[in-house]
């Protein structure tokens, strides 16, 4: 499973979030997803712990606590739909 976070600070970084995760198990990985366009965060991020009763308690614990002046969305990730974005071309 994984962990979506939403509604973070655009100053929080890897770090800060793998120390606020680590306090509910091992942290496998830490996603932020950057702006193509601007190189910025994009205010939210994934989180994968190793084993689900941690990732569950953190949910629990974290969605809409307020961390760096945000409330956070804390939630188990919903698969990415292919949405078959763009063009193909043809030759």
């Amino acid at each position: 499973m994984t962990i979506y976070i939403g509604n973070l600070s655009y100053q929080a970084t890897e770090e800060d979030i793998r120390e606020v995760f680590t306090e509910y198990g091992t942290v496998k990985r830490v996603v932020m997803p950057i702006d193509r366009e601007t190189g910025r965060m994009r205010g939210f991020a994934f989180v994968e712990m190793s084993e689900d009763d941690h990732e569950n308690n953190a949910i629990s614990d974290l969605d809409g606590a307020e961390w760096m002046g945000r409330q956070l969305k804390v939630n188990k990730a919903k698969p990415k739909e292919n949405s078959g974005g763009g063009a193909r071309r043809t030759f």
